[in-house]
């Protein structure tokens, strides 16, 4: 089994909480929207491979400023190393954006659904969409209101096996794809910081994901 990435997405400017996570993970993701002003000074001093993300309130975001702004803020992210660019399948003048982004940086699609999974054809289809527009990495995140949805983000997986994707679903019955993503084929998977500072529905803090992983493995 190759070692399962995971990607601990950074909330706020606890920059000691951070270094603590460092060693379980394999690379960050920096939330402008929820870290406000001090994220360029707290990108500046990660070691780790890190992913832009300025996420507005219709992705489940809180970015409070325009769009033209909120995708300037994530350029700009660029210049102070950021590796990946992660912006929504949904965002206005999407064609211009990936081709800026793609000049300099890896970019992540993504799609969210915040109510329910949607049927494997759909996420079929918004996949497609996602490579289709440019895609480095297509992400899509659905919601868990049964335990078969993540049945369901799994199989997207393995439908893709040419294509670096993220595919699990949020919530409480979604916690076992979160997990399960990296083993099924997915890039990689998220996780927290720390217990209480997640950024969505169902995150596991990233040591205790790392000490998962380290039973499965040490369990073949």
């Amino acid at each position: 089994m190759n070692k399962p990435r995971i990607c601990a997405v950074i909330v706020n400017g606890d920059l000691a909480a951070v270094k603590k996570v460092e060693p379980h993970v394999d690379l960050f993701e920096v939330r402008i929207d929820l870290i406000g002003a001090g994220w360029k000074e707290l990108a500046g001093r990660l070691k780790k491979p890190w992913i832009a993300c300025n996420r507005n309130a219709e992705e489940g975001g809180n970015w409070k400023g325009s769009e033209e702004k909120r995708i300037e803020e994530l350029l700009s992210a660029i210049d102070l190393g950021a590796k990946i660019i992660d912006i929504e399948l949904s965002t206005g003048n999407l064609k211009e954006t990936v081709k800026l982004i793609k000049k300099r940086a890896g970019c992540i699609l993504s799609f969210h659904d915040f109510k329910e999974t949607p049927s494997l054809d759909s996420m079929r289809e918004i996949t497609q969409r996602q490579i289709d527009a440019g895609a480095d990495i297509c992400k899509v995140v659905t919601t868990a209101q049964k335990f078969e949805d993540n049945n369901a983000v799994l199989r997207l997986i393995s439908e893709f096996p040419e294509t670096r994707i993220v595919s699990f679903a949020m919530g409480t019955q979604g916690l076992i794809s979160r997990i399960l993503c990296p083993l099924a084929g997915g890039d990689f998977t998220y996780a927290s910081i720390e217990t209480g500072k997640e950024s969505a529905p169902g995150q596991v803090n990233a040591a205790d994901l790392r000490k998962i992983y380290g039973t499965l493995q040490d369990g073949e």
